[in-house]
């Protein structure tokens, strides 16, 4: 490097070699994001935002994937509590964990931005779309098709006696399981994964209080 810095020093040289014109072009790079530090960034200060957890009236979860420096992809995913629509009964939400058939699971999807730790109580339904090529239309469309599910849903019709003996469809959720190969599919783990919280209590061993000491047996 130091060779390099007295060849371009040198009011001899007409011109420089290529490799340290890469040298230059790496170093005007580095400034150019020097710059933006020094100057840029601290009025990006004025459009902080407070976190605010979404509440009962915002239970939908979008996700999108973009590419800094690349096209955007058009690809809209959702996420949806089953628990958070609303459904007027017991029966309303079977049919509807029916009619979502696949995109129905017990519990939330990896890619869904919800805690693992949440509660699955009755699943989660996901529904994405990239046909169009436009994403706020890929959005538009999933917003309806969950419109137009929730509404079938809560319809009763006369073959609702049919909907009641039907069972739930888990093909798709043991064969993710079994593909896994971390045991999910066994003892019905994939409607209930134990945690914490199932641990019995009296299992615990009982701590001593602060007036006893634990005794040493002595060898």
């Amino acid at each position: 490097m130091d060779e390099l810095m007295e060849y371009l020093e040198d009011p001899g040289t007409n011109d420089s070699p290529s490799s340290s014109h890469l040298m230059l072009q790496e170093q005007r790079i580095v400034r150019h994001y020097l710059r933006l530090i020094e100057h840029e960034m601290p009025h990006l200060a004025a459009l902080r935002k407070p976190f605010v957890p979404p509440t009962s009236e915002q239970p939908l979860v979008v996700r999108s994937i973009e590419y800094v420096g690349s096209k955007p992809t058009i690809k809209r995913s959702m996420v949806v509590a089953v628990d958070d629509l609303p459904l007027k009964d017991e029966k309303a939400l079977k049919r509807l964990v029916l009619l979502a058939g696949p995109r129905w699971t017990p519990s939330p999807p990896a890619d869904a931005g919800i805690s693992k730790h949440a509660e699955w109580k009755h699943g989660f339904v996901k529904i994405s779309c990239e046909d169009f090529m436009q994403p706020a239309r890929n959005l538009k469309w999933i917003s309806d098709t969950l419109d137009r599910l929730v509404e079938r849903a809560n319809s009763p019709a006369k073959e609702d006696g049919v909907w009641d003996g039907l069972p739930v469809d888990l093909r798709h959720v043991m064969a993710k399981s079994k593909k896994g190969k971390k045991g999910d599919h066994l003892r019905g783990r994939v409607l209930a994964k134990p945690t914490l919280r199932d641990f019995p209590r009296e299992w615990l061993p009982k701590l001593p209080t602060t007036h006893e000491q634990p005794s040493l047996s002595s060898s």
